[in-house]
């Protein structure tokens, strides 16, 4: 009977096939069995009564990334992930679909154990390993992750107990003349490929220039507002005019030299807050905020190695 209706879904999946799906391009940019080494460790439990679930890891993964890709809570990734044919081909038509619960338990599970940065880093050796390593520099900069202060005061803290929506560890922080609560996402891309290959998340108070994500003996471009911070790589930071010092006509012509080598990095916040929904989080604590810029990064990067390769890249 599951031969059977394996071979109808696959049968049906064709149809979409014919109209296109752009998610059957994203399985074969990445291995996907590599990260199991990294994700399989986190259930050393077996026991009947222990905690691995009954679903794969890999599909699980899967599920996180579409949910980044598409805007999902979690509820509503657990019923597409049922319904949608083109979401069962990504996940390999598995015999069974994680429920809400599992894939929160399954990200939290990844909190936990502090596999971020092995996922990140196994990502970046595919990278690498498409030939898409770093050749002419990077472009540091930073945006707000915006969070729901509900009706407190810039100087009142939510405080363990409250019982609001406030983001617990969101700050507020004023740039110009407009007041901004919850998060920042730091990142780093090179300007080769324009792939995100660092990143950082901090609360919304945190400075730009408080946050270097530069390696020795790279070139960083730098806006203005990490004037006067110094960096682990060649700086190449837009100064910026002080009382008693303005800007000459060489530093302007500078600012403007680095200012055109910067405009890729403005692409890639573009399209994390407009295609995959990362402007605005509902989650409450930085380690959940980072955990959800993670998948963004990683989504981006899904979408940028996608336009490479059409582009006869690698």
């Amino acid at each position: 009977m599951k031969t059977f209706t394996d071979f109808a879904l696959k049968e049906k999946y064709k149809h979409i096939q014919l109209v296109g799906d752009n998610l059957s391009e994203l399985e074969s940019l990445i291995g996907w069995k590599r990260f199991r080494l990294i994700l399989e460790p986190m259930y050393v439990n077996k026991t009947a009564s222990g905690g691995r679930p009954e679903a794969d890891v890999i599909v699980m993964f899967k599920m996180l990334v579409l949910q980044q890709w598409h805007g999902l809570s979690d509820p509503e990734l657990e019923k597409h992930c049922i319904d949608r044919l083109s979401f069962r081909n990504f996940l390999g038509f598995p015999d069974y679909i994680p429920d809400s619960t599992t894939v929160w338990l399954f990200r939290k599970g990844i909190i936990d154990n502090e596999k971020e940065e092995e996922i990140w880093d196994e990502l970046q050796s595919q990278l690498d390993s498409h030939g898409l390593k770093i050749k002419k520099g990077m472009i540091q900069d930073a945006t707000f992750i915006h969070s729901d202060p509900e009706h407190a005061k810039a100087d009142k803290p939510r405080g363990n107990e409250a019982k609001t929506r406030r983001s617990r560890d969101g700050t507020w922080t004023k740039k110009g003349s407009k007041l901004y609560f919850g998060y920042k996402l730091h990142s780093i891309i090179d300007r080769d490929y324009e792939l995100i290959r660092r990143f950082k998340t901090t609360t919304a108070l945190v400075h730009d220039s408080q946050v270097d994500l530069s390696e020795e003996n790279e070139v960083v471009y730098r806006d203005t507002g990490y004037f006067g911070a110094e960096a682990k790589g060649f700086a190449a930071t837009m100064k910026r005019a002080v009382r008693g010092h303005p800007l000459g006509i060489r530093d302007i012509i500078r600012n403007k030299r680095i200012s055109l080598k910067r405009v890729p990095g403005e692409r890639v916040y573009a399209v994390t807050k407009n295609v995959f929904s990362s402007g605005t989080v509902l989650v409450t604590t930085v380690e959940r905020v980072n955990m959800k810029m993670l998948f963004t990064a990683f989504c981006y990067n899904l979408h940028q190695l996608r336009t490479l390769k059409r582009k006869g890249v690698f």
